[in-house]
């Protein structure tokens, strides 16, 4: 089935935008919120590279409601569509078996419908943004429940705000085994905190499953906290973007039988 696609994934710092033609993820741009003015030219650049194609549709998920709106508009300027929202326009892909599913992040879900799709069995997802979730999803293919902490950078910026004397630090890959300065031992702490904590629900998700469950990391910080790491299978910085496809896809069997 020949799916063409402009995706949008709205969070809290940036709007992913992503074209799928024929089915394929061939491009991806990454704007922040801040820069809001910048979103109409960036979504038409990506709208110029699947326009000509068939049956195009705009597809979105969103959490954060305060700019859903807000990139409604801009689609339908720019592009002369409506955006499908997954979650409200089209069914979740997977079953979601917390004790509150409408409370329940739709990135979240998401992440572990494409993880799923692509493994076929019990999995981990860790996604490493404003927040770091680390979700996991049952060898039927449903999201079981997970864990939130803070990400990186709230971290960081919590401990420069909130005590005298401690630096605003930028997250890096610690290069030594010890912080030998008080800026790499803020890197340290937030760095292998965050590991720790992967490790240790891992640890457990996999005590109840009876089995290792692949681990996938996504996220903006995937790469500098988890590249070449064991715990981790893969690091899919495009995850959110194939489960928005995903959910559209078969929504779009559904809507044809």
């Amino acid at each position: 089935m020949e799916i063409n696609l402009l995706v949008l994934n709205l969070g809290n710092t940036r709007l992913a935008v992503g074209v799928f033609i024929a089915g394929a993820l061939e491009y991806v741009a990454r704007l922040p919120i801040d820069n809001r003015t910048d979103w109409p030219a960036q979504i038409s650049e990506a709208w110029d590279r699947v326009k000509d194609k068939e049956d195009v549709t705009v597809v979105g998920a969103s959490v954060n409601p305060p700019l859903t709106e807000h990139v409604e508009q801009v689609v339908a300027r720019v592009v002369g569509q409506k955006v499908l929202w997954v979650g409200s326009d089209i069914d979740l892909p997977i079953k979601v078996k917390t004790d509150s599913p409408e409370q329940t992040g739709i990135d979240r879900v998401l992440n572990v419908a494409a993880a799923y799709e692509q493994i076929g069995k019990a999995c981990v997802v860790v996604d490493a943004g404003s927040a770091v979730t680390v979700n996991l999803c049952n060898d039927a293919g449903d999201f079981v429940g997970g864990a939130i902490a803070p990400g990186a950078a709230m971290q960081l910026e919590a401990l420069n705000l909130r005590t005298a004397k401690l630096p605003r630090v930028v997250l890096e890959t610690p290069t030594d085994f010890v912080g030998r300065s008080t800026e790499q031992a803020i890197r340290h702490g937030v760095f292998h905190g965050i590991r720790g904590l992967v490790r240790e629900l891992t640890e457990q998700y996999a005590t109840e499953l009876g089995t290792w469950p692949d681990v996938i990391a996504t996220g903006g910080d995937a790469p500098v906290l988890f590249e070449g790491w064991e715990v981790i299978h893969a690091v899919a910085p495009d995850l959110t973007l194939y489960g928005i496809a995903l959910a559209y896809t078969e929504h779009h069997i559904k809507r044809s039988t």
